[in-house]
C-alpha cells in the first residue's frame, strides 16, 4: 500500500475493524517514512454473470427490487426485504466464489422468500422458474406443503421448556 502523502511503497497496519454489515474491513495504516496515518477500506468483490454474458457488481438493491414485485399487496416491509437481500448475499459469499451466475442468485432468493411469505414465494417462483401450466403450480404448492409438514415435525420433536 503506497502512502498517499509521500508515495512510500510500504505502510504498517495499526488497527483493523470490520464494517457494520461485515462486508468490508477498515484498516488504519501508518507510513514508516513520513509517519503520517491514513485509512483504507477493503472489500471482497462479488460479480454477477448475467444470462447475456455481461458482468456487473452484485447489488442487494437489485435483489430487493426483484422481490418487491412479488411482494406487492403482501404484509412484507422494506426491512424484511433488506434482511432477505442480506441473507441472499451471505449465502452467495459463503460459497467463496468471486463470480456467480444470475440464475444462482434467483435460486438463493427462493428459500428465504419462502420463509418470509409463501404467496410472494409462489409469485416469484412462477416467474423465475417459468411456470407454464397449472401442474407447475401444483408441484410447487406440494413442495411448500411438504416443507411446512417437515417444519411441523421438527417443532413437535423439539424439547419443550419445563418438561423432561
Amino acid at each position: 500500500m503506497h502512502c498517499p502523502f509521500c508515495r512510500h511503497p510500504d505502510s504498517r497496519v495499526i488497527d483493523s475493524r470490520t464494517a457494520d454489515d461485515g462486508t468490508a474491513i477498515r484498516r488504519r495504516r501508518q507510513c514508516p517514512e513520513c509517519n503520517r496515518r491514513f485509512s483504507t477500506t477493503e472489500t471482497a468483490s462479488l460479480t454477477v454473470i448475467k444470462r447475456s454474458g455481461v458482468v456487473e457488481p452484485f447489488s442487494r438493491e437489485k435483489v430487493v427490487t426483484g422481490v418487491r414485485k412479488a411482494c406487492q399487496g403482501r404484509p412484507v416491509t422494506d426491512t424484511d426485504l433488506a434482511l432477505l437481500a442480506q441473507k441472499v448475499e451471505e449465502t452467495i459469499r459463503s460459497t467463496g466464489a468471486s463470480q456467480i451466475q444470475a440464475n444462482d442468485i434467483g435460486l438463493s432468493i427462493l428459500p428465504p422468500l419462502r420463509d418470509l411469505d409463501e404467496v410472494a414465494f409462489m409469485r416469484f417462483a412462477s416467474v423465475y422458474q417459468a411456470f407454464e401450466s397449472l401442474e407447475d403450480f401444483e408441484v410447487a404448492i406440494k413442495g411448500l406443503r411438504d416443507v411446512r409438514q417437515d417444519d411441523a415435525k421438527v417443532g413437535e420433536s423439539a424439547p419443550r421448556p419445563g418438561r423432561s
